[in-house]
């Protein structure tokens, strides 16, 4: 019964924060973007540069426009995906509609790029995080990267280039720059939305001086440190390399403890998904 409960709260929770994107997507377009001839990339953009020269409601072209994509999504990618998908579409669709009405909270250019970005960009990033999605060309950006060399960031780049360049000759060549720093703000606020401040990266530290940088870590940023064995590829001589899980609020920590005891040492960090409760923080007294 407990199982059954837990299920049912986590498809709730689901949907509520999947609504709740859409509603701040559409938000973020509407009351401040659009007004201000600043648009989204993607079939976004493209409903939007289309709802200008016919007059046909947004949120007509934003769901038609997008139903091919999610045929081709739940085909490729998977049926709770593309349902998913529709689901936030559907809403995000109706929204626009709704919030159209609504007099633009500022006229400053320069201020609606930065909170419409930063609001559509919550909104998208908590329809990712629950497996859907509001845009087609981020799902052929998907089967793409599977066939391809380029990855999906690179896929919507290159549509989205077009996109915004098509904006530019509708709008003028300013508010397509606007648009690119709206983007580029929802860009970034969709990953810290996704991943959160709590994202984890993982560190390889190379030093003649491991076992120091190993005990100030562990004593100064309460991380467990792994100690692998490891060879010079140049010199074979035998040294140990440094393993350590982090946030990325302690990156900036992390590399001020090392340049406090080395700074040659060779350090690489990747974003990675942990898993299990040994990542887990120790308290610090």
């Amino acid at each position: 019964m407990t199982k059954i409960k837990n299920k049912i709260l986590k498809h709730g929770l689901r949907i509520f924060f999947m609504t709740l994107g859409a509603v701040l997507a559409s938000l973020g377009l509407e009351v401040f973007l659009i007004p201000n001839n600043i648009i989204d990339g993607g079939i976004v953009g493209i409903s939007i540069m289309a709802s200008y020269i016919t007059k046909i409601s947004l949120g007509v072209f934003t769901f038609i426009l997008n139903l091919p994509f999610l045929f081709i999504g739940y085909k490729h990618i998977g049926k709770t995906f593309a349902i998913s998908s529709l689901y936030s579409i559907a809403i995000f669709s109706t929204f626009l509609t709704y919030f159209k009405p609504i007099s633009p909270l500022t006229d400053d250019v320069l201020l609606a790029a930065i909170f419409g970005g930063i609001i559509l960009g919550v909104g998208v990033g908590l329809i990712i995080k629950n497996s859907g999605s509001l845009d087609g060309t981020e799902i052929i950006a998907i089967i793409m990267d599977k066939r391809t060399g380029f990855s999906v960031g690179e896929i919507v780049m290159f549509f989205n280039i077009f996109i915004l360049g098509s904006s530019g000759i509708l709008f003028g060549w300013d508010r397509a720059m606007y648009s690119l720093i709206a983007y580029f703000i929802a860009y970034k606020v969709i990953d810290v939305t996704v991943e959160g401040l709590n994202e984890s990266k993982a560190a390889m530290i190379i030093s003649n001086r491991h076992e120091e940088i190993a005990d100030a870590l562990m004593a100064r940023l309460g991380r467990g440190v792994t100690l692998i064995d490891a060879r010079g590829g140049y010199t074979g001589i035998p040294t140990e390399v440094i393993y350590v899980v982090i946030t990325r609020l302690e990156i900036a920590k992390l590399k001020e403890i090392i340049n406090s005891i080395d700074e040659g040492a060779l350090v690489t960090i990747d974003s990675v998904e942990v898993i299990g409760k040994k990542y887990q923080k120790k308290a610090i007294h």
